[in-house]
């Protein structure tokens, strides 16, 4: 069980908990209460700084009625921070009150400190008896209902269900108007045999549609990995929803994280190897090596970078040495076969059979509008996916950044299912219009288009970090940061895959409906 501050929320009657509690508030110049000051009225002078040394403990317990167990059952651990200048007595013990039984006065430190100041903590403790029959998996029932969110969060699933709608409402008209009367007309001239009439549109580049990118290997790691990670994701959202993964199971969200990862390296191997194949690949020991190394080692490298500032700073939330032994021995003994495995049943695969041939001699792009050039649609792509996630991605970076309690993994499953139709529909949608314009290089366009809403999810860190957290010090900005690079190139190889794999399913089937000589 954590221990639990709770305290009202304002302009509510409700009591809001968070787990631990603060260390000390202050009061602006202008006499406002900030952060915890809000508790005690007692806390008004402006300017000064209050040290909260004293706690008192509120320990709730159950004892057994029917001999089921032995002993007491925890129920709650609820504390209540206060600020005391003790008084010291002849037996140089602390008092916590004075003679009347009355608390003492705050210790208040100016902005400006001069000389020593000695501060000494307590605390007290009482144990309460509960008559409430509460179960064990109910204990943070408490907690948990005290969140005051939930509303917010039906509005982040309406929010992201109006998106969804709109783009669907869009890739109907198109996939049920133009794109079915474009196929049916080309086929009947195909079947007439009237060569009076001449291709347009998307038809024209059949024969250069499926030509192979450039860093194909590069393209084909990236979307094993990703691929790699979705699958991760999902099913880790899955166990969560199921409540595997409750907040009362410390670390089980991220060692599930992990061990999915290792597990599932086969798969990211496995894709890799077939995109790669696909693409005409023959360097597949490169291709191996890559999706087994670059993004697990980029990612490892930084966090072992990040792990050397909290050492150097003493600081308890530093990682093992014997702990980072273990995850390097996860990854060469684990991960890195499976990888291998993957690859190889990749390889041993045809190549996927493409519906055209690609003709020996590229097609020339003619001059595009500035609506169809690459970085605008890339820009314009990621908007709407991350207009989806935003309200949820709020509370995520306050459970990890503000140490807040972050269960409502239903509602994070069903925002999760509309990120990946909207970054299928939204990718969909764009290559349409560049195919129409007769630009065929979609590649690596359809990975960046809804990959690109990783670096909206970076710039609005930025904004939390900003208006949100009062982080002072090079380190910990520093911290803030290179976990946020972590977090933000995952999620970009995550939505990224998404995008390919729709538009590549999307393009397959346009062109293999589609009669040609």
């Amino acid at each position: 069980m954590p221990i639990t501050w709770c305290y009202e929320v304002a302009d509510s009657a409700k009591k809001y908990c968070s787990t631990g509690f603060p260390i000390g508030c202050a009061i602006t110049d202008a006499g406002q209460p900030k952060d915890a000051c809000v508790i005690s009225n007692k806390y008004d002078k402006s300017g000064v700084h209050y040290i909260f040394n004293h706690i008192s403990i509120t320990i709730k317990y159950k004892k057994s009625d029917d001999g089921q167990w032995i002993g007491a059952r925890l129920l709650s651990a609820k504390i209540v921070p206060d600020s005391i200048a003790h008084i010291t007595g002849a037996d140089k013990k602390p008092a916590c009150v004075n003679s009347n039984g009355n608390s003492l006065p705050a210790i208040g430190i100016p902005s400006k400190l001069t000389g020593k100041l000695d501060v000494t903590y307590t605390y007290d403790i009482q144990f309460e008896e509960s008559s409430e029959n509460i179960k064990w998996a109910s204990r943070w029932d408490y907690i948990l209902d005290s969140m005051p969110h939930t509303r917010i969060h039906w509005f982040s699933i309406t929010n992201s269900l109006v998106i969804v709608l709109f783009l669907s409402g869009m890739i109907g008209m198109i996939l049920l108007r133009t794109l079915h009367r474009d196929i049916s007309r080309y086929n009947q001239l195909i079947d007439s045999g009237d060569d009076v009439q001449e291709e347009f549109g998307w038809k024209l580049l059949h024969g250069d549609v499926f030509r192979a990118p450039r860093a194909g290997m590069f393209l084909s790691v990236c979307v094993g990995v990703g691929t790699q990670i979705g699958v991760m994701v999902s099913i880790t959202l899955g166990f969560a929803c199921l409540g595997f993964l409750s907040p009362a199971n410390r670390g089980a969200l991220m060692t599930c994280v992990l061990v999915l990862f290792v597990c599932l390296s086969a798969v990211g191997g496995y894709f890799s190897a077939r995109i790669y194949k696909t693409l005409g690949g023959e360097r597949w020991k490169t291709n191996v090596m890559l999706t087994a190394f670059l993004f697990p080692g980029l990612i490892f490298g930084s966090f072992f970078i990040l792990n050397l500032a909290l050492w150097a700073k003493a600081s308890s939330a530093a990682i093992p040495f014997s702990t980072l032994v273990a995850l390097l021995a996860l990854w060469f003994g684990i991960s890195v076969p499976l990888t291998f495995v993957g690859a190889y049943l990749g390889f041993k695969k045809p190549p996927i059979e493409l519906p055209v041939r690609t003709n020996q001699i590229p097609r020339q792009i003619p001059e595009q509008s500035i609506y169809t050039k690459p970085l605008p649609c890339i820009l314009m792509g990621g908007v709407l996916p991350f207009g989806c996630i935003f309200i949820q991605l709020f509370f995520i970076l306050n459970s990890i950044w503000s140490h807040q309690i972050y269960y409502m993994f239903g509602f994070l499953f069903v925002v999760y299912i509309i990120l990946l139709i909207t970054c299928s529909e939204t990718t969909i949608l764009l290559c349409y219009f560049h195919l129409c314009a007769e630009d065929y290089h979609w590649w690596w366009r359809s990975f960046l288009t809804s990959g690109f809403t990783g670096v909206y999810l970076f710039l609005y860190s930025i904004h939390y970090f900003v208006t949100k957290l009062q982080i002072v010090g090079h380190t910990s900005t520093f911290l803030y940061f290179g976990y946020t690079s972590i977090m933000v190139i995952l999620f970009s190889l995550l939505t990224g895959t998404i995008g390919f794999l729709a538009c590549f399913y999307f393009v397959y089937k346009i062109y293999g409906a589609v009669k040609v000589d």
